[in-house]
């Protein structure tokens, strides 16, 4: 189903605060709660929302060292590839996980509490499935860090935020 400018605004509201009330939300956009819940059974039936949730701060957890690990395989096959998968959907570390063209086949994003903890992990990973090149970088500072999806550039036509 097509969305419409009332969703395309619920979503940026949602991105915004998922944890406003259905009233706030559809003040917000210009509905009535009912017809604005509905909306909102609809995007997540039809899988635009895929799930709410409360973005924690991980300094103030303790996990204050993030990683980016590019890795290259030589194996190119689907075996490997479900090998890796599973590998990797065993580590809460891991919390991003892209397959890239280009000189890198996978970048991983891993959030620990520090190098020892890191090289744990990394330990474990290669232990777990072969890879031929792991090469990590560690974050320095978030210099930006959102979850908002730049809804203006998605295409919907005439649904304008």
């Amino acid at each position: 189903m097509r969305i419409d400018a009332f969703d395309v605004k619920l979503l940026a509201t949602l991105q915004q605060d998922s944890s406003l009330s259905i009233n706030d939300v559809a003040e917000r956009i210009g509905l009535s709660p009912t017809p604005c819940w509905r909306r909102i059974k609809r995007l997540e039936e039809e899988g635009y929302i895929r799930k709410r949730v409360a973005i924690l701060d991980p300094i103030k957890l303790g996990l204050s060292l993030t990683a980016f690990v590019l890795i290259k395989t030589d194996r190119h096959n689907h075996e490997w590839l479900e090998r890796f998968r599973s590998a990797v959907a065993k580590f809460p570390e891991v919390v991003e996980i892209a397959r890239l063209a280009g000189e890198y086949d996978y970048l991983l994003k891993v959030i620990t509490r520090n190098n020892q903890t890191y090289d744990a992990f990394y330990k474990r990973l290669i232990a777990e499935v072969e890879l031929s090149n792991v090469t990590s970088s560690f974050s320095m500072e978030d210099i930006k860090s959102v979850t908002e999806l730049p809804l203006e550039f998605a295409g919907l036509g005439d649904a304008a935020v």
